[in-house]
Parts: C-alpha cells; sequence; structure tokens
C-alpha cells in the first residue's frame, strides 16, 4: 500500500466525512447496484449496441 493512502486514511479517521457525504456515496453506490442488476434481469437494449464498422467505414 502507497504512503500517500495511510496518510489519507489516518487524515479521514481524525476528521470522519460528514453523515450528509456519507449518505451521498451510498446513494451512488445504490443507484449503480440497481442499474447493474436490472442490466442482469432485463438484458442489454439492441438499440444501444454499436453495429461492427470495418476500417473502410463499410459494414462487414
Amino acid at each position: 500500500m502507497n504512503t500517500r493512502w495511510l496518510m489519507r486514511m489516518a487524515r479521514w479517521a481524525q476528521n470522519p466525512p460528514s453523515w450528509g457525504r456519507v449518505k451521498f456515496v451510498f446513494a451512488i453506490i445504490g443507484i449503480c447496484v440497481a442499474l447493474y442488476t436490472a442490466e442482469r434481469i432485463w438484458g442489454w437494449p439492441d438499440a444501444l449496441t454499436p453495429d461492427p464498422v470495418t476500417h473502410r467505414g463499410l459494414k462487414p
């Protein structure tokens, strides 16, 4: 582990983040988990999948 990360962890232990920031981070993680779960259940839409293109710009 890098010394910089150890110093950052020590600073966080002395001055922990506010409860609002902790809730914000957990909300972002929750949104990511919800999106991942929805993608695993219903799959990726075909409209968002790019079409393969060759180097000349022609479809194969």
